[in-house]
């Protein structure tokens, strides 16, 4: 992933997009066959990168556990997350059929250079590549994480600023 299938995506994610500065909005689309090229270099190497998903072996080089260990782990173990695939690997074969089939629908919008169609590509490779992470990488980032995440912040923000003192009690009303 790290290696292949995340540089490659970005060929896809980076090829539009819309930046804010001082000077005023900058689009990005590609122009030139160059910049056409480079995107379907990424999404052949998608597809290609989809079938070497299949083959099992290691996720993670010996001894990386990722964020995976203590209390508070964010992340599956690559331990956990082979288990997950070899207990379920239907749904493993289906994310990586979803990622390579936003690959192959990437070669049908740059044959016909539909820049339009950009936008709605890399949001599908966006799902896709979400969809698995949120499976197999961090599955904790669910409704409930969400939930635990805006009282966290709502008990953040109700706190008084570092250094500052606190505020006055409040009076209590007059009936």
């Amino acid at each position: 992933m790290k290696y292949m299938i995340d540089p490659v995506a970005d060929n896809i994610f980076n090829a539009v997009g819309t930046t804010v500065t001082k000077q005023g909005m900058v689009d990005v689309e590609p122009k030139t066959d160059e910049d056409w090229d480079k995107i379907r270099v990424g999404a052949v190497s998608l597809a290609e990168g989809a079938d070497l998903l299949r083959i099992r072996r290691p996720f993670t080089p010996a001894g990386d556990e990722n964020n995976s260990t203590g209390p508070n782990a964010v992340e599956l173990s690559p331990a956990q997350i082979s288990a997950k695939v070899e207990r379920d690997p239907v749904e493993w074969n289906a994310r990586i059929e979803a990622m390579r089939n936003v690959a192959l629908e990437t070669l049908d919008v740059v044959k016909r250079k539909d820049v339009a169609e950009l936008w709605d590509v890399g949001e599908n490779l966006d799902k896709a590549c979400e969809a698995c992470h949120r499976s197999y990488w961090y599955p904790g980032e669910g409704a409930e994480f969400y939930r635990k995440l805006q009282r966290r912040l709502e008990e953040f923000h109700d706190q008084p600023p570092r250094g500052s003192a606190a505020p006055a009690p409040k009076k209590p009303e007059k009936p």
